[in-house]
């Protein structure tokens, strides 16, 4: 399987993670940084928050390493959370922005 298609499954994956505050998924929040493959099999999220604070955090990242499990042919996920650059609503998709109310 080549990282293309792992990535776009990956992807598809952390499209069924909400923050439970925000009725939009992680990935059109733009709270997803970085996907890297480091060998086969084996991957780290870079993700983030949309506020510092949140007291689901560790929900969350279990959340985005179970769903990225369910991917065939991955054996093991990192996910590192990390607040630099901070998230600012400007990272999320049109789709997420439109669902919000937000003027694009």
């Amino acid at each position: 399987m080549s990282d293309n298609i792992t990535k776009s499954l990956i992807i598809e994956k952390l499209s069924t993670v909400y923050d439970p505050e925000i009725p939009v998924n992680i990935w059109d929040l733009g709270l997803v940084y970085d996907i890297e493959f480091t060998i086969p099999g084996e991957v780290i999220i870079h993700m983030t928050l949309t506020a510092p604070g949140c007291p689901i955090a560790d929900e969350l990242v279990q959340q985005v390493h179970d769903v990225v499990m369910e991917v065939n042919g991955i054996k093991a996920v990192t996910v590192n959370l990390v607040f630099e650059p901070i998230w600012t609503p400007e990272r999320m998709s049109e789709t997420a922005k439109l669902e919000l109310g937000f003027d694009i």
